[in-house]
């Protein structure tokens, strides 16, 4: 067990100190490729789920360093992208230059840029772009000089409302009045669920904001997120040493393993469609080092390192 994490949750009770150490990014999204690759993976499987309409409206829990995952959307048709997250991570400058990068990346169709997890190549044309879907006639209308140009200003100017494309960034958000009931086609998230405290009320709000037969579409990592030497090492903390670990940060990790997810989800009223699970991590603690939190977790929790799911209300 690592001390670093421990030593880190303790620094943030300590004003002004933890600050010199943390990082103001998540990591993710602040590339133009990173966020072009995760939108055609989800739009290619929720294609290959049934999907047979390009959403209107869509929304991203934790868009992190950019919205360019949303802004992709966008850039295929999706009219209106509504933003939520804990902290403030927003550059307009930077949102900026992704949005240009992400024009060329669709103008020139550009393949997905590396294979990753899950592996969706086979739904891809020759050149590994969903030509099926982002097609010709789609992509003149969504790369139309005066649809890029109204994409652009909603993203100068988030939350103002208006006709047309509408881009909301909601920070903090902790109410799921925020969002209208029925109003939503499509959620998704990336790597983002992992990190949420109260998994329970966000699915609830999940079900509430979508539209009658909307979708959502979500990876979800059960890894220690470099916090630990072993993959699955969370699991080998305490509840009360893991509360130092977390210490006063905003989020870290929620440490719900796959059944959880999968519980809420059909709790919610949700049909899964698709869901696939990656069990190939090396290594990895023992069962006897798990904590008692987690000493009854099943042998598919265990080593179940991340899920992909897809599933309509």
């Amino acid at each position: 067990m690592r001390t670093i994490p421990v030593t880190k949750g303790l620094l943030t009770y300590i004003p002004g100190v933890y600050n010199m150490f943390a990082k103001n990014k998540t990591g993710g999204t602040d590339s133009a490729s990173y966020c072009y690759g995760v939108w055609l993976k989800h739009l290619t499987m929720l294609w290959e789920n049934d999907m047979r309409v390009m959403p209107d409206t869509i929304l991203e829990p934790g868009p992190g360093d950019s919205l360019g995952i949303g802004l992709a959307a966008m850039l295929s048709g999706v009219n209106n992208y509504y933003a939520l997250d804990v902290v403030n991570y927003i550059n307009i400058e930077r949102n900026l230059a992704i949005f240009d990068d992400l024009v060329e990346l669709f103008k020139t169709r550009a393949e997905r840029p590396t294979k990753g997890w899950p592996d969706f190549d086979q739904y891809l044309d020759e050149n590994l772009f969903p030509i099926h879907i982002l097609t010709e006639e789609r992509l003149a209308a969504s790369l139309a000089p005066e649809r890029i140009a109204a994409i652009r200003n909603a993203l100068l100017n988030l939350n103002a409302e208006g006709e047309g494309v509408t881009i909301k960034y909601i920070v903090p958000w902790g109410d799921p009045e925020v969002i209208a009931k029925d109003s939503v086609d499509l959620i998704l998230s990336h790597s983002v669920l992992e990190h949420v405290t109260d998994l329970e009320t966000t699915y609830k709000a999940f079900a509430a904001w979508l539209k009658p037969q909307g979708w959502m579409s979500h990876q979800i990592d059960f890894t220690a997120h470099y916090l630990t030497d072993q993959w699955n090492g969370h699991w080998a903390y305490s509840e009360t040493l893991w509360k130092v670990v977390v210490g006063k940060r905003p989020y870290l990790l929620n440490r719900q393993p796959c059944s959880t997810h999968t519980n809420l989800i059909e709790k919610n009223g949700f049909e899964i469609v698709c869901q696939l699970k990656r069990n190939d991590k090396p290594g990895g603690i023992k069962r006897s080092d798990l904590a008692s939190s987690w000493r009854d977790m099943s042998e598919d929790d265990f080593t179940c390192s991340g899920t992909f799911v897809q599933a309509k209300i």
